[in-house]
């Protein structure tokens, strides 16, 4: 049976704080079927309301919808028309759920003010960025892989307006993972484009090596010997 992808939009809100270049990180209810209990950016489904304002851009729809889930979700408003679009993901095929996700960065005031939902969203947090992918290589901040490169995106930068100013200049990906099953290796590894494995599966394939994967330390990204360009730049 074809699984549909459903559109869905969700925006990285920075602020400039205390630890530097901080990041709204909110945590999911364990009990909800889909990435429960991981740390994630706020964000939700595409409805027709944003489908509408975007008119006959998909883009522009994602991005009214990653605003309203973010006032929804965590009652922080960002300007939709600032936000600055940094990747595109859709789930790998053969998914139960499969979403074609949107991630913009929006920049908020330094007080603004989280009211979570208590529904979806069981807990908050703002956290340096950098600090938030320590936390997460020593297990306490579990997270899928797009919110890890994510993260390791928004890390180059040292300020909120540097951030979306640098992103703006920055070439969007837009990444169809190819999930792979591991034993051994934290469960499964993800690939993409231009990876020796991308076509057949085969992560033993000698190779470039375009994917992340699971170990001790969380979320590791390898880019090596590959003609594709990278999820984000590399130093």
């Amino acid at each position: 049976m074809t699984v549909p992808v459903r559109p869905a939009s969700t925006v990285v809100l920075l602020r400039d704080g205390e630890a530097g270049l901080e990041v709204l990180m909110v945590r999911r209810n364990r009990a909800l079927a889909f990435a429960g209990g991981f740390w994630v950016f706020p964000g939700g489904a595409v409805d027709a309301a944003d489908l509408a304002k975007g008119g006959d851009d998909p883009d522009e729809a994602a991005r009214y919808a990653a605003a309203r889930e973010a006032e929804e979700e965590a009652g922080v408003a960002p300007d939709p028309d600032a936000m600055v679009l940094i990747s595109h993901w859709t789930t790998p095929v053969g998914e139960r759920k499969r979403f074609s996700t949107w991630i913009f960065a929006g920049e908020v005031a330094p007080d603004s003010e989280v009211v979570i939902d208590g529904s979806e969203i069981h807990d908050f947090q703002w956290v340096g960025v950098s600090q938030a992918l320590e936390l997460h290589r020593a297990g306490q901040l579990p997270m899928m892989p797009p919110t890890y490169i994510t993260l390791c995106a928004v890390a180059r930068y040292d300020t909120a307006s540097a951030a979306l100013a640098g992103e703006r200049e920055t070439p969007c990906p837009r990444v169809v993972p190819l999930l792979v099953p591991t034993e051994g290796e934290g469960g499964f590894t993800t690939l993409y484009p231009g990876d020796a494995a991308y076509e057949t599966g085969d992560i033993h394939a000698e190779g470039p090596r375009h994917r992340a994967f699971l170990c001790d330390a969380g979320w590791q990204y390898q880019y090596e010997g590959v003609s594709e360009p990278p999820l984000y730049p590399q130093d």
